[in-house]
């Protein structure tokens, strides 16, 4: 099986659909859920129960418009997953945000490409690309991870990500060490400026304020 990280997308067998169908839903969760397996739509890696119970993959999925934004949650095994795969890249998805919001989202997608990395854009813009469904709402965030290798690679990432600027749009959204210690990119600004003394960091397997945090060997703290 693939080594899970947070925001992961996961394709599920028709098998999976129908047991999962069978289960005890309101008409409204069976209505999006029936939808979801008609059309081979994705669901998402969500938080894994610690020691991993059993053995299964928690997994979830936001509903579009038409079924109240709704979140279910979900239980798979791992021979149920096809395949893995990501959220789109935000260059992926410019044409669906307001007029506004494409030209600064295009040069935070170059700024992050010069840094040697890119965003995954998640939330309801996801959703939507992913899904083809009515999942942004007005006033939806746009919110992309970013995988960083480094903490100068953070802080070129965070620098690009503070001077997006967009009145439609607010920029949300993560910084993702080591594969899987995702870190809220203002808090990591604050926290390298030297104007909070901690960090939360979220993994699969919930969230923490480390005392110290090295995502890698590499880790330099500045004064």
């Amino acid at each position: 099986m693939a080594l899970l990280h947070r925001h992961q997308i996961a394709w599920l067998s028709s098998d999976a659909w129908q047991r999962l169908l069978a289960l005890d839903w309101d008409d409204k969760a069976r209505a999006c859920l029936g939808c979801w397996a008609d059309h081979g739509l994705p669901v998402v890696v969500t938080r894994q129960p610690a020691g991993g119970g059993d053995g299964g993959i928690s997994v979830g999925l936001c509903a579009p418009r038409r079924w109240g934004h709704r979140r279910l949650a979900l239980r798979v095994q791992p021979a149920e997953v096809l395949y893995f795969d990501e959220f789109p890249r935000l260059d992926r998805v410019l044409a669906q945000l307001p007029p506004s919001a494409r030209a600064p989202a295009r040069a935070l997608a170059l700024a992050l490409q010069a840094s040697g990395t890119a965003a995954r854009v998640y939330g309801s813009h996801g959703w939507q690309q992913l899904t083809g469904l009515d999942h942004v709402r007005e006033g939806s965030d746009l919110d992309v991870w970013v995988a960083v290798a480094s903490p100068g690679q953070a802080d070129a990432a965070a620098a690009a990500m503070e001077a997006f600027a967009a009145p439609s749009r607010r920029l949300d959204g993560e910084l993702v060490f080591d594969g899987d210690a995702a870190v809220a990119w203002r808090e990591w600004l604050a926290w390298r400026r030297g104007q909070v003394r901690s960090l939360l960091v979220k993994r699969l397997h919930g969230a923490s304020v480390p005392a110290h945090f090295l995502p890698s060997a590499a880790m330099e703290v500045t004064a």
